[in-house]
């Protein structure tokens, strides 16, 4: 199917390459005030008197229906059929991306992009027909990076071109991979269960069908991917250890080592022999692989990798979920930057929800545990089950599609690879 398609999304990619860090250059009128400027504007009887003054709103209809409801299948059957319309019809016009576009630009641009959000549903068709980038497109594209996982900041960039300019085609094949994907997961999967989309990087907190706590989240990098899998959290550890897996000591230590003979001691992280015994680390030929035979963990603290609480649940490929002390990554547009395990922002919020039906285990006595700096284990009062799941496609009830990168290749079709 992508093959009917000239544009590739990694050519296009390179092409707006000198976008990210450029500027446009605006008239000082519309520099100073963009609102001003336009309404002065001797082109503005074009726009057939249909500016909106109101601030555009980015914020999507909120809804407490997990992505594995069992209406969610229903909601993406009615996106596939709008879509294969919006196919059938043509699709959408490829909006040219050789300058960003933002409130106030005045730009041909403009008019093909407020064509292509008219027809994702994402601007009202009552929204005029100006050349000029005003509220009422300010809010369509707010709500169209908002869909695709991006931050809703209403300039058109390098991310929101590559997202916008994907065929209808293409999405419509997203739509039915995922549909796959989202049947098979919409039986009964718990009263209480805890839901990680991987490449939303986002986490649900779901109890009794409707989503408890959302979190964003940390997950793994493109060659280091978070896996798979289903399993229960039987367990939360307080101010816990990390114990640094083979792959992070041979990628990651012995280089930092080679480079910083002071790195493990400036970090807290101890050497441990099979036997029990500590190794200092100037015993060891940093040179070679030596390292690796060794137990590699890092005294709880502040600057622990994991911060100030591990999730664990059974698994084969030795990964959890757990805080960070390194919060501003939360922040970041790309969040793939684990080796396999999840990050949880606000993670207290979600460990006191797991933890709510453990008798002794409030937020309260939570919190003072955590500040004490004492190694606490709690086991669960009952094992909650946790999904890890890989979803780039889904729909709501107030029938919002929303899209995101397929960051590990899975859905066969390039242009929607994270490049």
């Amino acid at each position: 199917m992508a093959k009917n398609y000239n544009l590739k999304r990694r050519s296009f990619l390179t092409g707006l390459a000198a976008l990210a860090g450029g500027s446009t250059t605006l008239h000082p009128a519309l520099a100073q005030d963009p609102i001003t400027g336009i309404l002065k504007s001797a082109n503005r009887g074009a726009w057939n008197d249909q500016f909106d003054a109101r601030k555009g709103d980015a914020k999507l209809a909120a809804t407490n229906i997990p992505i594995f409801s069992t209406q969610t299948p229903v909601f993406i059957e009615r996106a596939i059929a709008e879509y294969r319309d919006i196919t059938a019809n043509g699709g959408w016009p490829v909006v040219p991306a050789n300058k960003k576009l933002r409130l106030g630009v005045q730009s041909r641009s403009v008019k093909v992009l407020r064509d292509r959000l008219i027809i994702s549903g994402d601007l009202a068709k009552n929204s005029g027909n100006s050349d000029v980038f005003d509220t009422w497109v300010d809010g369509g594209v707010k709500r169209f990076q908002a869909r695709h996982g991006l931050p809703p900041d209403g300039v058109m960039g390098r991310y929101s071109f590559a997202a916008m300019n994907i065929p209808s085609s293409i999405r419509l094949g997203q739509l039915e991979t995922n549909l796959v994907r989202l049947r098979s997961m919409s039986g009964f999967l718990g009263e209480r269960y805890v839901m990680v989309n991987i490449p939303a990087a986002q986490i649900e907190a779901v109890e009794y069908g409707k989503v408890a706590t959302r979190h964003t989240a940390i997950v793994g990098k493109i060659d280091r991917q978070s896996p798979v899998l289903n399993s229960k959290i039987y367990e939360l550890n307080i101010n816990p250890f990390w114990t640094a897996p083979v792959s992070i000591v041979k990628k990651d230590l012995i280089p930092l080592m080679q480079k910083d003979a002071e790195y493990l001691t400036r970090n807290s992280i101890r050497i441990f022999a099979p036997n029990g015994d500590e190794i200092p680390p100037e015993t060891i030929d940093w040179n070679t692989d030596e390292a690796v035979d060794y137990m590699f963990r890092q005294d709880p603290g502040k600057i622990n990798a994991m911060g100030s609480v591990k999730i664990n649940f059974p698994n084969p490929h030795a990964v959890y979920m757990h805080d960070t002390p390194q919060q501003s990554i939360f922040s970041k547009l790309l969040r793939f930057e684990s080796s396999g395990c999840v990050r949880v922002q606000n993670v207290r919020d979600l460990i006191t929800w797991l933890a709510k039906d453990t008798t002794g285990w409030t937020r309260r006595t939570i919190e003072r545990t955590i500040e004490s700096g004492e190694r606490v284990d709690i086991k669960l009062a009952e094992a909650i089950p946790v999904y890890w799941s890989y979803v780039t496609a889904w729909s709501t009830k107030n029938g919002v599609v929303q899209f995101r990168d397929d960051i590990y290749r899975r859905d066969g079709v390039e242009e929607l690879a994270l490049q």
